[in-house]
């Protein structure tokens, strides 16, 4: 099975990299009634919620950008294929120049880092978000937090210090150059990020963790998720985004997208449908 799918935009290159799969249990979604999600995934065929693991390359004029860093071995065998899917797009570690990190949870920066703390991606500069860089680089924000968040929190120091002589921050609505522009998205997290990318009068989206179970969330885009930092906030920031992917007609995809993972999104009453580009 293909772990790569390419999508050109004007005169560059993306591809949606497959570092895994999984799936979600109910307690996840705590808000969302268990009738609500079994009827949901049943009406797309499924019996359990579904969800991928997704990273993404750019390539510019000038960089080389990889968009996440995947699982490595943290979810066991269902994941962590990342490297699989860099061999079959044809690229080195040492050939990325930027690691963009939409943000810190585990799932989007384990495979930057080796199990015993080194950089993968040895000629990477890290991108990332300031209020989440200061976020994760402070143990005390994490005070009183459950053990896993607090061992999201040292994952989370050991990519920084791995990368440290090398890391970008940013603010804002960034503008990194080559026709990528950072969109902020918080909510997810305090410094959650996607990216538009542009070329002549083409544009894609990379839409971060807006959604994660897509059978839910699209259908119903107030279903919130465990992970979000901010539920009410990252709720605004998904249907802010998703009306903008549907007006627009823009080609997207995203942290957690299924494959095929590179498509579009209409409205449908309330909520929106998802299709890929290859249907």
């Amino acid at each position: 099975m293909s772990r790569i799918i390419k999508h050109q935009v004007g005169d560059i290159e993306v591809i949606a990299l497959t570092d895994g799969t999984g799936e979600f249990s109910n307690e996840q979604f705590p808000e969302t009634k268990p009738d609500e999600i079994a009827t949901l995934i049943a009406a797309a065929g499924h019996d359990t919620i579904k969800t991928n693991f997704n990273a993404f390359l750019i390539r510019t004029k000038d960089h080389l950008t990889l968009v996440d860093a995947g699982l490595r071995d943290l979810a066991g065998p269902s994941a962590g294929f990342l490297p699989d899917a860099l061999a079959e797009a044809g690229v080195d570690n040492d050939d990325i120049t930027r690691l963009f990190v939409t943000h810190m949870h585990p799932d989007h920066i384990a495979g930057a880092i080796t199990p015993d703390g080194k950089a993968v991606f040895a000629n990477a500069q890290l991108q990332l978000n300031e209020d989440e860089r200061a976020l994760w680089s402070d143990p005390s924000n994490f005070s009183g937090a459950s053990e896993e968040a607090q061992n999201y929190q040292q994952l989370a120091q050991t990519v920084l210090d791995a990368f440290a002589d090398r890391i970008a921050p940013f603010t804002g609505a960034a503008d990194l150059g080559q026709g990528i522009n950072v969109l902020p998205l918080p909510g997810h997290t305090v410094g959650h990020s996607g990216l538009r990318v542009s070329s002549g009068a083409d544009q894609f989206i990379m839409a971060g963790d807006i959604v994660h179970a897509q059978t839910l969330q699209l259908a119903n885009p107030n279903i919130g998720v465990v992970f979000d930092m901010d539920g009410g906030q990252a709720a605004e920031a998904r249907k802010n985004m998703l009306d903008m992917l549907a007006t627009d007609n823009i080609p997207f995809s995203g942290g957690h997208i299924q494959q095929p993972a590179i498509g579009r999104v209409a409205k449908s009453g309330d909520g929106y449908v998802y299709s890929s580009l290859t249907d």
